[in-house]
């Protein structure tokens, strides 16, 4: 169709300097320059819902981005002019997963186990059942309970684990198999016809773990956990994809590759034409 750029990138410690590494003075700024640019677009992929995405947006003076892919990929928006379109026909896409449960009746499976606590009625949607879990449960052990349990009423369900460092807690996501952000990403690509070489994504967690790893031109953030990092490497070599694999490593435009510096590095590193747009 096209080849415009697709910048794409998660929120959370990548785009929003929320963690614990510093900010490099004026990459936020930066990375506003470019998604003014006309021949740019801009996905925001997240954990959040609509509203902290917006949140996000205000508090952090993002730019307004042209798709949003949130709740880990259940969700995807078309954004013009502020206004906000839902995809139908990415729900179409996932919904057959859920083998026509609804979501109250799937979290009934798991209601015994002790360990999972609920999130919050707003980080909930039609297709994402979302848990708080100690960060040092025995995981494997866990996910194989929930696979075994979900598998025996013929539902595909990814689990999609991660942790929140602020609050010292695991974050556990059961989606439909493919509803994750990876296979959001491909689904808008395909929709809109971007060229996979005129798109990046950036990420710093373990729900980005599936795009780090994939065909999808990637990078990851310089202040990402180490064992992300070392999953990220494994993962990608496995399924042979190293070379869409860049590890922000700072020193590009005198910046520390933490939070957007780190995308803009990643994303000059695949797309080098992006470099004459930021000076």
């Amino acid at each position: 169709m096209h080849n415009r750029t697709l910048i794409c990138t998660d929120l959370d410690r990548t785009l929003l300097p929320n963690g614990e590494q510093p900010e490099s003075p004026g990459a936020r700024a930066l990375f506003r320059k470019l998604s003014q640019r006309p021949e740019v677009d801009i996905a925001y992929v997240t954990g959040r819902h609509k509203a902290l995405v917006t949140e996000a947006i205000e508090r952090y003076e993002l730019p307004i981005p042209n798709y949003v892919l949130g709740d880990v990929g259940s969700t995807i928006y078309e954004i013009n002019d502020g206004d906000w379109q839902l995809w139908q026909q990415w729900q179409d896409e996932i919904a057959p997963c859920w083998a026509g449960l609804r979501h109250d009746q799937l979290a009934e499976l798991f209601k015994d186990i002790d360990i999972l606590n609920q999130q919050e009625v707003e980080k909930q949607n039609t297709f994402k059942l979302s848990y708080y879990a100690p960060q040092d449960c025995a995981l494997q052990a866990l996910m194989a309970d929930m696979q075994q349990r979900l598998q025996a009423h013929d539902i595909r369900a990814s689990l999609i684990w991660s942790i929140d460092d602020l609050e010292h807690v695991g974050l556990l996501d059961v989606l439909p198999q493919n509803a994750t952000k990876l296979h959001a990403i491909e689904f808008l690509i395909k929709q809109k016809g971007y060229e996979p070489e005129q798109v990046v994504f950036a990420g710093d967690s373990g729900n980005d773990l599936p795009v780090l790893a994939s065909p999808v031109n990637s990078v990851l953030v310089a202040n990402a956990r180490d064992d992300v990092q070392q999953q990220a490497l494994a993962l990608a070599a496995q399924q042979n994809n190293s070379d869409r694999l860049y590890l922000a490593q700072g020193d590009f435009m005198g910046m520390n590759g933490n939070y957007s510096a780190g995308i803009l590095e990643g994303a000059v590193h695949f797309i080098p034409t992006i470099r004459q747009w930021l000076e």
